[in-house]
């Protein structure tokens, strides 16, 4: 078999079969097939597309590529659930707590943002002393005893698709559903889930822009799901304005604390539920309704909050945090931003959002950059609101002076205010399940 071959089969639009596939990754991942040939594959696939079942193969073979987790030992059904990322997503924080104090263990391998704001993992540092690195013996114990466990990600998962990645982010194929949908889901796959719930944002501040994008790569990443034996479910979910109020990490667990608590923002809450009722759903809890109501039960009798408690102390952290907010990393500058006019808020530029609290330290612009967990934005108002001139319509907070002016330079280019409010768009587009 040569690369070169498999390369001009794709040119062609024709169909690689399994073997091909499997030889393509075990070749690039050891090196024998260098990074010129891999680019050609990619721009063929990304010109002329795959079937499912070549995604399917392509994704498996990617899993494999490296260590693969084994759950086995937790008992029950272990569902994951993954979000392709936005902006104030602070879903698993609650999510994950909701769903174990059902019952359903939470086994999760989370990873660190690059971009406007932080990742899960960049969220929990700001607590001090959670700890993110975790054997894996301390892990399963926890998830055995506490129900939930939240940690960076252990051993050498998928490393074709980290190779791949980095080609695909200088090579202009980065905007490839099959290689979209095999990225994300061989981590899933190799992170060992019985199950898997995806968010599939869509809008200004997501990576898929329309809603029929999103539906693409819904479709391909539930297929490539059932295909692997793991029942999957996607819910396409609105980016066109961040979720909840809060962008930036202490800000957002402080969120996500209240929302355990029945203060957080109606949007933010309500996807919650419905992520957690799917979860639930997967681990054959009942039907759709009654795991709605059962998620809803855990944040109204405290039992989530509770399980949140447990998970931060299991890990190293200060359960404290929840009721004494002063313990997380302070900003030193907090500005509040004036609406220049009256009006109504039309519409916010999500990615715009985040991008201001980048510059006041939230995210990351590479790898390297250090965050500062205290810094961020509070939005006061929504799309929708009727504001009026001098209003606050955020709050900033950081610690460097210095970028101050360009983040609210940043933000009053977000928000569109007019005469006439506009029509809010929904949270939730659709659910994808198995053909």
């Amino acid at each position: 078999m040569r690369m070169i071959d498999i390369i001009e089969k794709k040119k062609l639009g024709q169909t690689l079969s399994k073997a091909e596939l499997d030889f393509f990754i075990e070749g690039y991942t050891a090196g024998t097939i260098p990074d010129y040939q891999a680019a050609a594959l990619c721009m063929a696939i990304r010109l002329m597309g795959m079937d499912s079942r070549e995604t399917a193969d392509l994704t498996m073979a990617m899993a494999a590529s490296g260590d693969q987790s084994d759950l086995r030992s937790i008992p029950g059904i272990k569902v994951d659930k993954h979000s392709t990322g936005g902006v104030g997503d602070k879903t698993t924080l609650v999510v994950g707590p909701m769903v174990a104090s059902c019952g359903v263990p939470v086994a999760k391998m989370s990873g660190r943002g690059l971009g406007h704001t932080g990742g899960t993992l960049d969220k929990l540092e700001s607590i001090p002393g959670f700890r993110i690195n975790l054997p894996t013996e301390d892990f399963f114990h926890i998830v055995n005893t506490v129900g939930i466990s939240l940690i960076g990600q252990t051993g050498n998962l998928a490393p074709a698709d980290k190779k791949l990645y980095a080609l695909r982010d200088v090579t202009a194929t980065v905007d490839s559903i099959p290689l979209i949908a095999s990225s994300i889901m061989s981590k899933k796959l190799a992170s060992g889930a019985d199950a898997i719930v995806l968010d599939v944002k869509c809008g200004s501040g997501a990576f898929m822009k329309t809603e029929e994008d999103a539906q693409a790569l819904a479709e391909e990443m539930v297929a490539i799901g059932q295909h692997a034996g793991r029942n999957t479910i996607a819910l396409i979910t609105n980016m066109d304005r961040p979720l909840g109020r809060a962008i930036g990490n202490s800000l957002e667990v402080i969120e996500a604390i209240e929302t355990l608590k029945q203060n957080g923002p109606t949007d933010f809450t309500e996807l919650c539920v419905e992520l957690a009722a799917n979860m639930l759903l997967l681990a054959k809890k009942g039907y759709l309704e009654d795991c709605r109501a059962m998620a809803q039960q855990t944040l109204r009798d405290g039992s989530a909050l509770r399980k949140f408690r447990e998970m931060v102390s299991a890990q190293g952290g200060d359960p404290a945090v929840t009721e004494d907010y002063s313990i997380f990393p302070q900003a030193s500058i907090i500005t509040e931003l004036p609406s220049p006019r009256s009006g109504f808020l039309s519409h916010m530029e999500t990615q715009t959002c985040g991008l201001a609290a980048m510059v006041l330290g939230a995210g990351r612009a590479t790898k390297e950059d250090s965050i500062d967990h205290a810094a961020g934005i509070v939005l006061s108002v929504k799309p929708g609101d009727r504001v009026e001139q001098g209003q606050t319509l955020a709050t900033l907070y950081c610690n460097s002076p210095a970028a101050v002016p360009q983040a609210e330079q940043l933000l009053l280019g977000a928000f569109q205010i007019t005469d006439r409010t506009a029509d809010t768009q929904p949270l939730l587009y659709r659910r994808v399940e198995a053909k």
